[in-house]
Formats: C-alpha cells, sequence, structure tokens
C-alpha cells in the first residue's frame, strides 16, 4: 500500500488547513516512535514528518525515532536534511533518531559492545579441546586454541558456548560455568568487545571439525597447550592455562546461571553467580 498526501485537498471547510501526520507510538523515555512500513513519495513524506515534528514539539515530545526498512531508503535523504541522524543499522532497517528540546541530548547511543566466548572443554584425561582456524590472525600459525565466536542475538552466553563447540569441533557439550571475561576498546569498527571465557563438560568425544572455518581439531594434553610459545607470551593463552589448572587441582568457583524472571515484563533471563560460595554462605548462616 502506498501513500500520498495533497496539501491542497486538506482545507477543512473551517478553512484551517489540515495535514495528517506520520503514524508513531510513545515510547517510555518522552519521545516517539515512527515505524515505517508503506512506501512512500519523499516530497509527501517531508510534508508530514514537518508536520509531525512541529506537533511533537507542542506536546513536549523529546526524542523521534524513525525505522525505515530498507524498501524505503529513499526517504533516508529527506530525513537527513530535516536533522536526523543514523543511530543504528540491521540487515533490514536503519534506525534514525532526532532530538526536539533545547536541552542536552540524552538518547541512548548505539551499542557499544560486541559479545564472545572462548570455550574451554576439558576431558577426564586432562586433555583440552583445541583448533586451528583458517582465517583471522592464527591463520597459518600452527597455534592451536580454544573454540571462540560472537554471540548472536537474543542468545544466551551459555547456549553461544555450546554452539560454538559444536559447530567447529562436532562436540556435544555441557555449560559449567563462565570463568572469567575480559573487556577491550576498538576493537570491531571501533566497538568494544567483551569476550567471556566458559569451560564445558564433553558429552562426546569423537571430533568432526567444521570445513568451512577449521583447518584442525584436537584433544590436546595440557602439556602440550602450555608448551607453545605463543601460551608463553600472550597473556590471554596463560590464564587460558591456569584456568584450567585451577579447576583441575584446586576449588575455582566461576559463574553458573540462575534463571530468574522479570517482574516488569515477566521475561526470561540469566544472572550469572558463584553458586558454590554462596551455598558455603547459605550453610554458615544456618549453622
Amino acid at each position: 500500500m502506498s501513500i500520498s498526501v495533497n496539501s491542497s485537498d486538506q482545507v477543512c471547510k473551517t478553512g484551517i488547513l489540515h495535514v495528517d501526520l506520520l503514524p508513531a507510538t510513545n515510547d517510555a523515555h518522552g519521545g516517539v516512535i515512527v515505524d515505517m512500513k508503506d512506501t512512500m513519495d519523499p516530497r509527501d513524506f517531508l510534508t508530514l514528518l514537518r508536520a509531525s515534528i512541529s506537533q511533537w514539539r507542542e506536546e513536549g515530545k523529546k526524542g523521534v525515532w524513525i525505522k525505515l526498512p530498507i524498501e524505503l531508503v529513499n526517504l533516508v535523504e529527506t530525513a537527513v536534511k530535516e536533522g536526523f541522524r543514523y543511530h543504528h543499522a540491521e540487515p533490514h532497517y536503519l534506525m534514525l533518531v532526532y532530538w526536539i528540546p533545547e536541552i542536552n541530548n540524552t538518547l541512548p547511543a548505539n551499542a557499544s559492545h560486541r559479545v564472545g566466548i572462548g570455550a574451554i572443554v576439558l576431558n577426564d584425561k586432562k586433555e583440552m579441546l583445541v583448533v586451528q582456524e583458517k582465517s583471522g590472525r592464527f591463520q597459518g600459525t600452527g597455534v592451536w586454541k580454544i573454540p571462540t565466536g560472537v554471540v548472536d542475538e537474543g542468545e544466551d552466553i551459555f547456549a553461544a558456548a555450546v554452539r560454538e563447540v559444536k559447530e567447529e569441533t562436532g562436540i556435544d557439550a555441557e555449560f559449567l560455568e563462565i570463568l572469567a571475561f575480559r573487556q577491550a576498546h576498538k576493537a570491531f569498527f571501533e566497538k568494544s568487545d567483551l569476550f567471556f571465557v566458559c569451560i564445558l563438560r564433553p558429552l562426546s568425544f569423537d571430533i568432526q571439525k567444521q570445513e568451512l572455518e577449521i583447518e584442525a581439531a584436537k584433544w590436546i594434553p595440557l602439556e602440550d597447550f602450555a608448551a607453545q610459545p605463543v601460551t608463553q607470551k600472550h597473556e590471554l593463552f596463560k590464564y587460558i592455562l591456569e584456568f584450567c589448572l585451577e579447576k583441575l587441582d584446586r576449588e575455582y568457583a566461576g559463574f553458573s546461571p540462575l534463571p530468574i524472571t522479570s517482574v516488569f515484563d515477566h521475561k526470561l533471563s540469566y544472572l550469572y553467580l558463584n553458586r558454590q560460595d554462596m551455598l558455603c554462605l547459605s550453610c554458615s548462616d544456618q549453622s
């Protein structure tokens, strides 16, 4: 369906010019969200946009969000020329924003971090599951590393760790804990990076490596992993080895997921916590 606007035909009997507004919903922070769906001529869009901004300014609205699907890319230039800026883009849409009031802009910035995982998988023989990659920094270096990957949109950290292990090596595994995480900046297209080091228990042992990204995969004794020059030089590799030794020889407690429900929308999420120490505290409180 297309929308056309002809201002000359919209004069009411009272003689007052009536102009429609863009369809919008109020957000939770005093602004509006315009979710564009129908095709529109840029000139008609400009008429509606100016009328809408004027109306929203009178109503005391703050931020204006316009979600443009990729099919309406012809409207981007019009919005930008009216003062809108890019906020973020996804495969199927572009989000534009505009700040109305003459006060400091408090619109939230685009997502600042990418989230990744590294999966330590240890078997009963004190062997670690490792891979050599066909691309990336370690391509062609002969370095053995733990499976790593990026958490997908809407995916939980523990699920991403299980998925990456399965995809890269064919090994089924059970998530146990987050052992540590690293934050880095200016990592991927100037975004910051959160990298969660996880430990999993293998449920299968026959490796079937992924052909697209993985050059080789195998179970390696921890001694061999430690003997790699990269493990001795690269701090993250060093700590990964230390985590393994701590889990095998001592009581190093990581963070395991606890499902919780939001009081606002009843959505399920996960709180990662040190359950081992919490149980100890509970026992001591009861004694």
